[in-house]
C-alpha cells in the first residue's frame, strides 16, 4: 500500500497558463472534482509559506457530516510554471500533515503543452490519523477529473 496518489495528464496549453490557475485561489475552486471546495478568499500566491482561506463543504462527500467549514491553504513548494504543492490547516490542531500538488513539465513535442501531474501525499500524517485508516479521503480518479477540468478551465481562457 502506498502513501501517495500521483496521476497524470498532457493539457495542449503552456505552463505559465497552467501555472496561473494553481496560483489563484478561486482557481482551485474552479477546477476542483470532489465538489468540496466552494469558495476561497485570498490573493494569488507567490511563493513558499503564502495561504489563502478555502471555504469547505464536505457533504459532497457523503462520508462526514462535518457541513460547511473553513481550511487554510499554506504553500509549501512553489517553483514558477514547474510545481505548487500545499498543506492544510482547518479544525483540526495540529495539522493532520498531507499534502496536495502539481508538477508541470513543458513538453517538447509535435504536440507541445504541458505534462501536468497531480499528487496527493499522505505519509507524513499524524500517528493518530494514520490509525483511523480515512486516508487518502480523494481517490486517484478524483484527481484525474479535477486535472480534466484544469484542462477545460485552461483551453477556454482562465482570466
Amino acid at each position: 500500500m502506498t502513501d501517495r496518489i500521483e496521476v497524470s495528464r498532457r493539457i495542449p496549453a503552456d505552463a505559465a497558463s497552467v501555472f496561473a490557475v494553481l496560483t489563484d485561489p478561486i482557481g482551485h475552486v474552479a477546477i476542483d472534482s470532489s465538489g468540496m471546495l466552494m469558495d476561497a478568499t485570498g490573493e494569488r500566491v507567490t511563493a513558499t509559506g503564502d495561504s489563502f482561506v478555502v471555504h469547505m463543504d464536505r457533504e459532497a462527500l457523503g462520508d462526514v457530516p462535518l457541513g460547511h467549514y473553513d481550511v487554510t491553504v499554506t504553500i509549501s513548494a512553489f517553483e514558477p510554471d514547474r510545481e505548487i504543492a500545499w498543506t492544510i490547516e482547518g479544525t483540526v490542531r495540529p495539522s493532520i500533515g498531507h499534502v496536495y500538488g502539481y508538477r508541470l513539465d513543458p513538453q517538447d513535442t509535435e504536440e507541445g503543452g504541458t505534462l501536468v501531474t497531480s499528487y496527493y501525499d499522505w505519509s507524513d500524517i499524524r500517528p493518530e490519523w494514520r490509525e483511523k485508516g480515512i486516508f487518502p479521503v480523494i481517490s486517484a480518479q478524483a484527481l484525474k477529473g479535477t486535472l480534466g477540468i484544469l484542462e477545460r478551465v485552461v483551453r477556454r481562457g482562465y482570466r
